[in-house]
């Protein structure tokens, strides 16, 4: 076991529930089944009635020398290096669905609206439940790191693997094209539509058509299935991850459509993976079936030989490597996730902060837009100064703001609002998954830095909590001065055109709308302006990213 957790950690990482299901409305259930059952029934009904179609794959000619002959060094690595990949990103990915272990097609998220999700618990009404309590244990052997919220972590492998994923794609799919090896895989008719399907009615009723030498042709089933892989599976990948990014949803709210809504890209992201998935088990499959030793040859050596075992070696080898490194990943996670935190803010963070963190976020939604449920989350302030100011509708609250500032200041809510209110309608994106939309009224941050009046030396601005962090300690998190700045970032007293309450983080409560929730405040008592977010905390930016590894740009 790779773990040091402390008693606090333990308790969230072991929850006592540690069940896992899936559980289908029956509407989904119902799609999904017919998406199954449906092409497999047609086929066995046309071969009952009229017998097994023509075999396309006998009118397959001689390959000419235009045709690919074999498998070049670089087709070959390429295919081992995605499958690694491809294992790393999966089973992150499975950790990062965990933590919310619900999908939705609406941007709503309320409980009930879920059209797939993989836990037991149904939202209790008689008391407050957040979005951390109904978050799933995983079992590290399917997840990458797996236990319970280890989102931080998780994202850090998904992320870090993402660029090189798209980088040999890229590379892959570029060498098809300045070779022959595209006509592997790109169909140059339309005849390959009622030949891929004439394949599977002897595949789904059972009879193995003639298997052509994969050294030279595939059937139509297979090219065909081999070009959604690579070219519509991983385009969509690569989208509906773009789609639930918050700072692109809210610079360009027309891309999270493509998907039907950002939930719908969260939803697809999962099928596409789903898909990844089957691929591979019936792509397996089907080698072992079809000759393992000359296909692993293929694969492995690049010669059409059916007698060396080589090949056999060389994809045990790739397959060791993978668990080895699954164990490694596990081990780092464990026994150095600052350096993996440090390493996911050098690759990513910069990347990020030199391309989606530029943009602004721009007005779109309307009144009408208000989804009916928003999910509560974060430690309610159990302190007795935030529970006496709460009795008094928070009449004494004081917002302290100074720091390297010329002009610190106390501002009760009546002052901050004699300052100026700002309100906007706005998604929220929350790391665990989930959205929602609301209005949001209060205090442009433009308007309180004008007033206080921060040193030149000043890059980093400071919130900090009446609530505490999920092992304890006051609440925090920081962001740049120049992202304060930007369009719809403020201190909000009003959800919804009403007073905040209290689960949602009365009295005041961050908005920076190109950012993940967890960046945004709640119970905001004070503000601090610093040269540095080294400076405060444990240096990393905020509580959650202290102690729990998360990212210090979260715009992603």
């Amino acid at each position: 076991m790779f773990t040091n957790f402390n008693a606090a950690e333990r308790a969230v990482h072991y929850p006592a529930d540690r069940r896992l299901v899936a559980r289908f409305q029956p509407g989904a259930l119902a799609v999904c089944a017919a998406l199954v059952l449906v092409p497999v029934g047609l086929a066995w009904a046309q071969y009952l009635a009229f017998g097994l179609p023509t075999d396309p794959s006998a009118r397959l000619v001689a390959p000419t020398a235009a045709d690919p002959q074999g498998f070049p060094a670089w087709l070959r690595i390429g295919h081992w290096v995605n499958f690694f990949f491809l294992v790393l990103i999966v089973r992150s990915g499975l950790s990062i669905l965990a933590d919310h272990a619900r999908l939705y097609w609406n941007n709503g998220c309320a409980p009930g609206t879920d059209w797939l999700r993989f836990t037991p618990v149904a939202v209790p009404t008689d008391r407050m439940w957040t979005a951390k309590e109904d978050a799933r244990y995983l079992s590290p052997v399917l997840g990458l790191p797996g236990y319970r919220h280890t989102v931080g972590l998780a994202r850090h492998w998904h992320f870090i693997t993402v660029p090189f994923f798209l980088l040999n794609g890229a590379v892959f799919i570029a060498l098809l094209f300045f070779t022959n090896q595209w006509r592997r895989l790109v169909p140059t008719s339309w005849q390959v539509v009622p030949d891929a399907w004439s394949i599977f009615v002897h595949y789904a009723t059972f009879h193995l058509p003639v298997e052509p030498n994969g050294f030279f042709h595939y059937n139509a089933l297979q090219q065909v299935s081999y070009f959604a892989v690579v070219f519509l599976l991983a385009p969509i990948s690569m989208l509906s991850g773009m789609a639930m990014s918050p700072a692109i949803e809210n610079r360009f709210h027309w891309f999270p459509k493509l998907f039907g809504s950002r939930q719908g890209a969260r939803s697809v992201h999962f099928l596409v993976t789903v898909a990844y998935v089957a691929f591979t088990i019936i792509h397996v499959a089907m080698v072992a079936a079809t000759g393992l030793t000359r296909n692993m040859n293929h694969m492995g050596t690049g010669r059409d030989d059916s007698v060396s075992h080589t090949g056999l070696w060389i994809g045990a080898g790739v397959l060791l490597l993978t668990v080895a490194a699954a164990v490694g990943a596990q081990w780092v996670s464990w026994q150095r996730p600052r350096a993996l935190q440090q390493t996911a803010a050098a690759i990513n963070g910069n990347l990020w902060r030199l391309s989606i963190d530029q943009f602004k976020p721009t007005a779109y939604y309307k009144k009408a837009d208000i989804t009916s449920y928003f999910w509560l989350n974060g430690k309610l302030p159990d302190s007795e100064q935030w529970r006496t100011l709460a009795a008094t509708n928070f009449q004494d609250f004081r917002l302290s703001v100074g720091g390297l500032v010329e002009n610190p200041v106390e501002l009760s809510l009546a002052d901050l609002k004699a300052l100026g209110l700002e309100q906007n309608i706005t998604m929220h994106h929350c790391i665990q998954g989930w959205s929602g939309i609301a209005e949001w009224g209060g205090l442009p941050l433009r308007k309180l830095v004008d007033l206080v009046k921060p040193h030149a030396a000043v890059t980093t601005v400071a919130f900090y909590s009446f609530g505490e962090g999920l092992y304890g300690g006051a609440y925090y998190d920081t962001h740049t001065l120049a992202n304060c700045l930007k369009p719809a970032c403020i201190l909000a007293w009003e959800m919804n055109y009403a007073p905040l309450s209290e689960g949602h983080g009365a009295p005041l409560r961050l908005r920076v709308e190109n950012q993940l929730g967890y960046k945004m405040v709640k119970w905001v008592c004070r503000v601090e302006f610093v040269e540095s977010h080294e400076q405060v905390g444990k240096g990393f930016g905020g509580k959650n990213e202290d102690d729990e590894y998360f990212d210090l740009l979260a715009d992603t």
